[in-house]
């Protein structure tokens, strides 16, 4: 084992130690890379007594709920399903730059009152040290709900959530970060579950083309393509630029273009000041 591997390790024995403290937990569970592997780690340590629960609306990509359903009883964790409705709220539906504030307040909303329900102690959820780094508004509601993030606390980084997940054996080491689908629409413009759709339809068809690291940006009658530049070929290749478009117009957009920038998660948050 490399320094790094030591270091990563003693992080987990950390966040292990953290996990027993607590004794009982309710995990906010999306099925990505942070919260799968908080999830195996809670189950590890806690068993039964780590509950993982997972938030459904329009705004959660098709087959996202699925995938941390089936991850969840992959691992053997118990796991629920609950509808959250952030679409109900103007704040979250007019698209501030807060928005993820609003988003996750209604989600630890539901959380809280489901672990009282169910007597559990603590909501944790998957932040980890490098999100310190980057816009993230839905930090203050967790702490304003007393959600704690067990990953942040043991100091854990991405690439060492992903290397121990690898280790684990977890399917998501190398899952791409998968945002929630307003998080597509630039901030000002109306969150809608018809625009939700549009994108969910459009990222859905280009990940079934073979794309992977990908964002599909709704810009009004506009939807921007974001892919990896090492993907343009591909995307360009005989007649396949022709049928995206084709395709992504039936579903709703006017004009059909390719960012030359390329894929970069957040790309929406350019600009924005902390």
């Amino acid at each position: 084992m490399n320094v790094v591997q030591d270091v990563a390790h003693q992080k987990l024995a950390k966040l292990e130690d953290l996990l027993k403290e607590m004794g009982d937990v309710l995990v906010a569970f999306s099925g990505g890379v942070d919260s799968s592997f908080l999830l195996w780690a809670a189950h590890r340590v806690l068993g039964d007594r780590a509950l993982a629960v997972t938030g459904k609306s329009e705004s959660v990509a098709t087959g996202q709920i699925e995938e941390a359903r089936q991850l969840a009883e992959t691992l053997g964790a118990r796991h629920i399903i609950l509808d959250t409705e952030e679409l109900q709220n103007p704040l979250y539906v007019a698209n501030p730059t807060n928005r993820c504030y609003h988003c996750k307040t209604e989600l630890f909303t539901k959380l809280e009152t489901f672990a009282a329900r169910q007597g559990i102690r603590w909501i944790i959820e998957g932040s980890n040290l490098d999100d310190m780094h980057d816009y993230r508004p839905g930090l203050q509601a967790a702490v304003e709900h007393g959600v704690r993030s067990p990953l942040k606390e043991a100091e854990l980084t991405k690439a060492e959530i992903r290397e121990l997940s690898r280790e684990a054996g977890l399917p998501t080491w190398d899952k791409p970060a998968m945002p929630c689908l307003s998080s597509r629409i630039p901030y000002g413009m109306v969150v809608s579950p018809e625009k939700l759709a549009m994108i969910d339809r459009s990222e859905a068809y280009l990940r079934g083309l073979g794309f992977r690291d990908l964002r599909v940006r709704h810009h009004g009658p506009i939807a921007r393509i974001e892919l990896p530049p090492s993907e343009f070929a591909k995307i360009l290749d005989g007649d396949t630029a022709a049928e995206v478009a084709r395709t992504l117009k039936g579903y709703g957009f006017k004009f059909v273009t390719l960012d030359l920038q390329g894929f970069r998660s957040g790309s929406l948050n350019e600009g924005v000041v902390k």
